[in-house]
């Protein structure tokens, strides 16, 4: 895989100018507010009968986006004393919680996780809202996307701050030390909700994310779900580009991340060709709170696999968010 972008020095200033919509902060003010009045339920939490020995498991439903359920897994470290620091996870395109043994290195680490499903990607929150417009194409990139107010992003990032609200309020959480976190899509939630709860959020892990700079992935991507634009538009021929990334720009983390304040820790691969590096380096140089990036020079999409979540956990201890035995 050769390298897909710009050389890294060039990346690193990368910061090209892209206009934010005038009522960003009053679209999401109120679409947050609505939520919040919507689903004044408590988050459920049901013990799940699980053969692991070192973690307890918890069934998690929580209000989303119009107080819908949104299931989760809880996976807490069993007989730690709490409070404890808490981590959310949110997954990448096309899929969802999974099973709860497939979460358990945070837990491990002594966090208190929570593993957020997708709607309509995984297999437990379905996305019952409609998407007007025309039929999307693939994915999930284009459903609803004539439109801010029924874009599919509005409903799933409205569901990503509730989870934040959930784990929160949990009575072995330390409400100060929740970070939130993710790979690609769910690097890309990571930082819509680091900056629309920025003082809710501890940390940002932000992995390879996705959902930055949509334009430039649309044009430059080979592989994943940015091509979806290009085929879209080129489907549907009467829709004008200018709309459709008018809506996106709602939704695009080089808007969030100036909003962001919490630390955050970035990757990127310099091989990726599903978020080129520079979507990536475009929210990045934005970012307005402490931060840094790993950049993996021979990473694909998988980044720094295997390696990047030791280099998270020792990033963490670093800022005083390791659980109290590790600190």
């Amino acid at each position: 895989m050769p390298l897909t972008d710009l050389p890294l020095d060039e990346l690193r200033r990368y910061a090209p100018e892209i206009a934010e919509p005038a009522d960003f902060d009053a679209f999401w003010a109120k679409t947050l507010a609505a939520a919040r009045e919507a689903g004044t339920d408590p988050a459920e939490y049901r013990r799940v009968d699980s053969p692991l020995a070192t973690v307890e498991v918890f069934d998690v439903r929580f209000p989303g986006w119009g107080g819908q359920p949104v299931a989760a897994w809880l996976l807490l470290p069993r007989g730690a004393d709490g409070p404890l620091p808490g981590v959310v996870t949110y997954i990448g395109y096309g899929g969802g919680r999974g099973l709860h043994h497939e979460n358990l290195l945070w837990s491990a680490a002594g966090y208190a996780h929570l593993v957020v499903d997708s709607r309509g990607q995984g297999h437990d929150t379905p996305d019952p809202d409609p998407a007007p417009g025309p039929q999307y194409v693939g994915g999930f990139m284009t459903r609803g996307a004539e439109d801010p107010e029924h874009y599919y992003y509005r409903r799933l990032m409205t569901d990503c701050v509730r989870a934040v609200d959930a784990l929160r309020a949990h009575p072995a959480v330390d409400a100060g030390r929740v970070v939130v976190s993710g790979g690609s899509q769910g690097g890309g939630l990571a930082l819509a909700v680091a900056g629309l709860a920025r003082e809710a959020v501890a940390a940002a892990l932000v992995d390879v994310p996705f959902l930055c700079h949509f334009r430039r992935g649309a044009e430059t991507a080979a592989e994943g779900p940015y091509p979806e634009l290009a085929q879209y538009l080129g489907v549907h021929r009467r829709i004008d580009p200018e709309r459709l990334f008018g809506t996106l720009d709602y939704f695009d983390g080089v808007h969030f991340a100036p909003r962001a304040t919490a630390p955050a820790l970035f990757s990127v691969g310099l091989m990726d060709p599903v978020c080129p590096p520079s979507t990536v380096f475009a929210a990045y140089n934005r970012y307005a709170g402490p931060k840094d990036i790993t950049v993996w020079r021979f990473g694909d999409h998988g980044g720094g696999r295997d390696s990047q979540p030791y280099e998270q956990m020792l990033w963490l201890r670093g800022l005083g968010l390791a659980p109290a035995a590790d600190r």
